[in-house]
């Protein structure tokens, strides 16, 4: 902690009131003297004084906010007026005293910022207990959501002959069908994967069949399909609503009868596949539309495994985040303990187009890009620094639940983090309250 005033006994005053065991106390009666000491020992909270010769309280606090974007800074003014009080607080102090101090209620603010970046530390460290706890099979979720999506996979994948995974882009299908395959008898043959949006319609079949040599231009020789090459394991058939109509038929009978013919020759070959199919696409709805063939859906959506967007899964943000921090202070070789609460506050409002695959880049990017031992602000990627983002990303209808936990987000901000206060407010429970944030209420339990 550190306390800037050009009143010396003014320090001695705010340092025998707030001394106490285990917090460190540094003051500086030169305002440009305690900047030094905000670069040098990266305090978590900071008193200003307004009125200083040298440089005004405002501008400490602007500089500050340029060194330490997390500290929080209280200024104290023997002047004191409403809209100063305004102002302050928009340029970003978290309160504005009057002198004479009442020692009383300062060491109690003092005492709520303390208690608040405690929280925080509690909070990043249950956070760590609870990507381990709430891990299956490489993702992450303690939503009811993904939590009925472990359910079914756990159930279904010792049983299952084909398996369609649906879900927005970047929702993680490409897991959930490694999963299904870790988990099933053919967990030791290959796992392999067919992205049919990438492959042209010409080359399809062959991709999947294999072909013999000479049987069409520039076939100089037997190649195997994947179909073949997955035999004894599982065949991942990501973009299956991209596929032909004339290629579905094919894949049809390749998966009912267990069989292959490689293009120019007339010999069948027996497989032994697994098939996991994903799509972003309604398949039903296609079929409607005659894009996609009835049977081939049916055939295929005998199990059928649904993702949901991450907007409708916000409680696991905080893990998502947690776990994408981990790996990517690996990757970076650096040491970043988490977020700023106002990178945040950002990434809770956001709603997430591009789901967890964008949430993997964006923290991939802000830990390569950090300076400090948490994510800040600017850390994060210039278009969520643009007014238009938050726009942007609600301009998209939201359910009741969405609205029900983002509306309980922005008032648990608004109250400086408070739960109960946001309670109050709100007229619910502090169980509610966390429930809706998607925060634990208690503390974690020892593990022996």
């Amino acid at each position: 902690m550190l306390a800037i005033d050009d009143d010396p006994s003014c320090l001695d005053l705010l340092r025998a009131a707030l001394e106490r065991e285990g917090l460190e106390i540094t003051t500086s009666e030169d305002p440009e003297d305690g900047l030094t000491l905000v670069e040098r020992q990266h305090p978590q909270i900071v008193l200003v004084d307004v009125m200083m010769p040298k440089m005004s309280g405002m501008e400490v606090l602007e500089k500050i906010r340029q060194i330490e974007p997390a500290a929080d800074v209280i200024l104290i003014t023997a002047h004191y007026s409403t809209d100063a009080a305004v102002k302050a607080i928009r340029a970003g102090a978290c309160d504005y005293l009057t002198k004479p101090l009442n020692l009383d209620d300062l060491e109690a603010r003092v005492g709520g910022l303390i208690e608040e970046w405690s929280r925080r530390w509690r909070a990043h460290r249950l956070d760590e207990e609870l990507v381990e706890a709430y891990q299956f099979q490489g993702m992450i979720g303690r939503s009811p959501a993904m939590l009925d999506v472990f359910t079914r996979i756990h159930r279904v994948a010792p049983h299952y002959r084909t398996a369609l995974v649906t879900g927005p882009t970047g929702t993680g299908k490409e897991l959930v069908a490694r999963a299904l395959h870790d988990r099933s008898p053919v967990s030791g043959g290959r796992f392999v994967v067919c992205n049919c949006a990438a492959i042209p319609e010409t080359l399809l079949e062959s991709e999947l069949f294999g072909h013999v040599k000479g049987a069409f231009t520039g076939a100089m020789q037997d190649r195997i399909g994947l179909f073949e090459y997955a035999h004894g394991g599982t065949l991942f058939l990501d973009e299956i609503g991209e596929m032909p109509l004339a290629a579905q038929a094919k894949l049809l009978r390749a998966i009912q009868q267990q069989e292959v013919q490689r293009l120019g020759s007339p010999a069948s070959k027996q497989v032994n596949v697994r098939i996991v199919a994903a799509t972003n696409r309604d398949l039903r709805q296609a079929v409607a539309q005659k894009q996609f063939r009835e049977d081939l859906f049916f055939r295929l959506s005998m199990v059928e495994v649904s993702l949901p967007a991450l907007a409708d899964r916000m409680e696991d943000l905080p893990l998502l985040i947690r776990h994408f921090l981990h790996k990517a202070c690996q990757q970076f070789g650096k040491e970043i303990n988490g977020l700023s609460r106002q990178a945040e506050a950002i990434l809770t409002r956001y709603g997430w187009p591009g789901n967890i695959r964008e949430l993997q880049n964006v923290i991939e990017y802000a830990v390569m890009v950090a300076e400090r031992e948490e994510i800040q602000r600017q850390d994060l990627p210039e278009y969520f620094l643009r007014p238009e983002t938050r726009l942007e990303a609600e301009s998209r209808w939201l359910t009741l639940d969405q609205m029900q936990r983002r509306y309980a987000r922005e008032v648990v901000e608004a109250m400086g983090g408070d739960k109960g206060k946001a309670a109050a407010l709100l007229g619910v429970s502090r169980a509610t309250v966390y429930r809706l944030i998607g925060e634990p209420e208690s503390e974690p339990v020892n593990k022996h």
